[in-house]
């Protein structure tokens, strides 16, 4: 792992078709969200399967301004030691690299009846994207200050309420489960996420000693428990159901095959079902004891429409990729976002390297091309950036794509799992 910010490249030549056996880490989504939680209580917690990537080493260094230590013992591994002496203020230097930073505020109202929370932006924070995380505290008995510069909240005890969500926002539903761990009473959550990783934090706190119940639904009730019910616990993080995606579109852009394993095709139902539509054959596979998908790409993919939509339907983060593998596809194909409008800025990078699309309002109209060609492109996030590479080993020639510490960000050794596997990919610089 690298976190290289300006000079670093990767460099990937479309060459052939990738093959092997590719292992999945576990998932940035998760993981961040089960370090903050173990704000909740003193001792040593231990994460296994925690991808190697450069947002873990920020909350990492979040959580120690705020009195939990971290140390990576082995690869995959993680020990977070809650010394106890939890100081509830966030510093704004780190807060501002990393948004799940968000995470840490409803452990630390709920455990120390106040945080103070340095925002970054300042008025951008008062466009109020975290409407739904704020109002639900305020239901729970917390109060709020706001100033240019940061947000206070505090509370004598939370107490139970029934709370229901215009909108199943993960941020939200994290926020308000681990908060309502130590209200008094029972509290309620309706129309909350129910992705993946919100049910890896549900069985985390069930873990430690936490009564949640309805996981994995739409509705969550939380019977508060007190302070020294919790305790800390040995975890296993789930798998990254986005680098799974990753893996699979590489190897449908690439006409390869390869086994992908750790792979959960439970938590990427409806993905699945649409990457089979598009041609891709899917079966499961055991190797020396893990499972997983054994993946085979047809010669060239059929064109589909796909919508985003709230899990269990196809999340935001797919999109770029689906987009990409539309690149190449034959015929044409709509990807309609319903869930962040506007959010194709990478269409422009795609457009470089001679993909034909079109966008307008919340539609994305893609024409496939037999073949895209190398050019040079920049990764603007986490998910962008690995489109840019999986765009990369779909075309004719050499794609060189900056920024890549966006992919540093969320994706453990990207190029050298992919290198494993017969892509011609390195980094530069």
């Amino acid at each position: 792992m690298s976190t290289g910010v300006d000079t670093e490249t990767f460099v990937v030549r479309g060459s052939g078709p990738i093959k092997g056996t590719v292992h999945v880490p576990g998932a940035k989504n998760s993981v961040l969200k089960l370090m903050a939680t173990t704000l909740l209580t003193d001792g040593t917690f231990e994460l296994t399967n925690v991808p190697d990537i450069v947002d873990v080493t920020i909350m990492g260094e979040l959580l120690a301004a705020l009195g939990v230590n971290m140390q990576r013992p082995a690869p995959g591994q993680l020990l977070l030691t809650n010394t106890g002496q939890i100081t509830p203020v966030a510093p704004y230097e780190l807060v501002e690299k990393i948004r799940a930073s968000i995470n840490v505020l409803g452990p630390l109202l709920t455990r120390c009846g106040e945080v103070r929370l340095s925002m970054p932006g300042g008025d951008d924070f008062g466009a109020r994207p975290i409407d739904m995380h704020i109002s639900g505290l305020k239901a729970m008995g917390a109060e709020f200050r706001f100033t240019d510069e940061y947000l206070e909240a505090r509370c004598e005890r939370l107490h139970g309420a029934d709370i229901t969500f215009d909108f199943p926002s993960v941020g939200a539903t994290e926020n308000l489960l681990t908060a309502a761990v130590f209200a008094e009473g029972r509290t309620t959550i309706d129309n909350c996420a129910r992705e993946p990783e919100i049910t890896d934090l549900c069985n985390f706190l069930v873990a430690m000693g936490a009564d949640v119940s309805g996981i994995g639904t739409s509705r969550l009730t939380i019977e508060g428990v007190e302070r020294d019910a919790l305790r800390p616990v040995s975890y296993y993080t789930v798998p990254d159901r986005i680098q799974a995606a990753t893996y699979l579109a590489a190897t449908a852009v690439s006409n390869g095959e390869l086994n992908v394993l750790g792979i959960r095709p439970d938590d990427m139902t409806m993905l699945l079902d649409r990457f089979g539509d598009m041609g891709l054959q899917m079966s499961p596979v055991e190797i020396d004891g893990a499972s997983g998908l054994h993946v085979a790409a047809p010669e060239r993919m059929r064109s589909i429409d796909v919508a985003t939509l709230p899990y269990p339907g196809i999340a935001t983060d797919y999109k770029p990729l689906i987009i990409t593998m539309l690149s190449v596809a034959d015929g044409v194909g709509i990807v309609t976002e319903n869930l962040y409008p506007g959010r194709f800025r990478y269409v422009e990078e795609l457009q470089r390297l001679g993909a034909d699309i079109g966008t307008t309002g919340h539609h994305a109209v893609i024409r496939g091309v037999p073949r895209l060609c190398g050019a040079e492109v920049q990764a603007h996030d986490i998910r962008a950036g690995a489109a840019m590479v999986v765009a990369g080993l779909a075309a004719e020639g050499e794609t060189i794509i900056s920024g890549v510490h966006h992919i540093d960000r969320g994706y453990d050794d990207l190029v050298g799992r992919l290198s494993a596997v017969g892509a011609d990919i390195r980094r530069v610089g």
